[in-house]
C-alpha cells in the first residue's frame, strides 16, 4: 500500500492525481500546517525535510515531487503516463517536471516564504512584490516554449500534466491574471474535467 502525505494548497496535489489515474490502492494522509503537523517528530521521523509530498513505498519514503511523480508511472507502466520507452521524450517530461520544481515553484515560494532567503522584513516585501512578475514570466516561457498541446507533451496525457495543473492553479493568488495564457488556461480547464481531478479536489473540500 502507498502513502501519500499532503497538505491542501500545496505541490503535493500533483502526486495525488497521478495516484487517482493510475487506480492502485493508496491511503492519503492530510497534515494541518495550521498545526504544524509537517514539523511534528511522528513526520520528521519519516521526512525530516518537514514538507509534502512524501510518498511511503514498501521500500522507504520519497520526496519531492518530481522524483515522486517519475516512481508512480514507471512503477505503474500500464497507466501509460509517462514515455517510458522512449529515453530523449522521458527526458523532455523530466525536464518540464524539473522547471516546474526548481524554477517557478521557487518563484511562487518568495511570495510566501521569503524567510527562507533572507530575514531583512524589506527584502522580503520586495520579494513578495516581484511574485507576479516572475510567475507570469514563468508562465509566458511555458505557454510560448514548453506547452506542447494539448497536453504539457503533446496528444500523450503524462504525469506533467497534472503538475501543471497544479502550477497554473497559483496564478490567480500570484497577481497573475491567467486569461493572459490561452494554451495553460484551456489546460486547466481540460483538467479540472478528469474524474481524478474531481475525485482529489472532493477529498480536499471535504
Amino acid at each position: 500500500m502507498l502513502t501519500l502525505f499532503y497538505a491542501p494548497g500545496t505541490c503535493s496535489l500533483a502526486a495525488h492525481i497521478v495516484l487517482e489515474e493510475i487506480g492502485a490502492p493508496y491511503e492519503a494522509r492530510r497534515l494541518d500546517f495550521s498545526a504544524q503537523q509537517q514539523t511534528s517528530p511522528d513526520f520528521l521521523s519519516l521526512n525530516p525535510k518537514g514538507r509534502v509530498p512524501a510518498l511511503s513505498t514498501d521500500r522507504g519514503i520519497i520526496t519531492e515531487t518530481p522524483a515522486i511523480l517519475a516512481f508512480l508511472a514507471q512503477a505503474f507502466p500500464a497507466s501509460g503516463l509517462a514515455p517510458l520507452d522512449d529515453p530523449f521524450a522521458f527526458a523532455r517530461l523530466q525536464a518540464f517536471n524539473s522547471y516546474l520544481c526548481s524554477t517557478v515553484h521557487v518563484a511562487h515560494a518568495h511570495g510566501r516564504r521569503g524567510s527562507r532567503w533572507t530575514d531583512d522584513g524589506a527584502a522580503i516585501e520586495t520579494m513578495k512584490q516581484k511574485v507576479p512578475q516572475t510567475m507570469a514570466a514563468c508562465f509566458d516561457f511555458i505557454e510560448t516554449t514548453m506547452l506542447a498541446g494539448p497536453w504539457v507533451m503533446g496528444q500523450d496525457y503524462t504525469v506533467a500534466d497534472a503538475y501543471l495543473y497544479t502550477m497554473a492553479g497559483w496564478l490567480e493568488a500570484d497577481g497573475v491574471d491567467p486569461a493572459r495564457f490561452p494554451g495553460v488556461l484551456d489546460h486547466r480547464t481540460r483538467m479540472a474535467e478528469r474524474p481524478a481531478v474531481k475525485a482529489v479536489l472532493a477529498v480536499l473540500k471535504g
